[in-house]
């Protein structure tokens, strides 16, 4: 599993001109799923992501877990996080799961992340998403389960 996290001060994600999914401050996250991955993939980044040290304290250091600071999720689906872009014009996307696979497993890393308490909302799988957002910083990491 692939995610960039970006961490932004509002962002929305809409399908056929309807706000799907809207969050205030907090993280958007993409997230791609690779053909071998697991719910252990998951539960792995969802750790990673919700302790990752990215909020400023008092002094301007990013000190602040994500937990702490008790911000908001956007979980956007993105199978191109695996698009591979080596040869030729046209990206390859052999190593994106298939889409039961990558639906099941973006469910289980959305109910995981609201199972811990986290205030979340989506995308739509599968869906033409127009995603906005104002970016905090900017802060964006990749983060992957291997």
């Amino acid at each position: 599993m692939r995610v960039v996290i970006q961490r932004v001060k509002e962002a929305q994600v809409k399908v056929d001109g309807q706000t799907v999914g809207q969050i205030g401050r907090g993280l958007l996250v993409f997230l791609g799923v690779a053909r071998q991955d697991t719910p252990a993939a998951a539960d792995y980044l969802i750790k990673k992501i919700t302790e990752l040290r990215i909020f400023e304290d008092a002094q301007g250091k990013m000190n602040i877990s994500v937990n702490q600071a008790g911000v908001e999720y956007l979980v956007v689906s993105q199978f191109t996080l695996y698009g591979n872009c080596d040869k030729g014009r046209r990206p390859s996307f052999d190593e994106a799961a298939d889409p039961a696979l990558g639906e099941e497993l973006y469910n289980y890393f959305v109910a995981q992340l609201k199972a811990s308490g986290a205030r979340v909302q989506t995308g739509r799988f599968r869906a033409m998403m127009e995603v906005s957002l104002v970016n905090d910083g900017p802060v964006t990491f990749v983060i992957d389960s291997k």
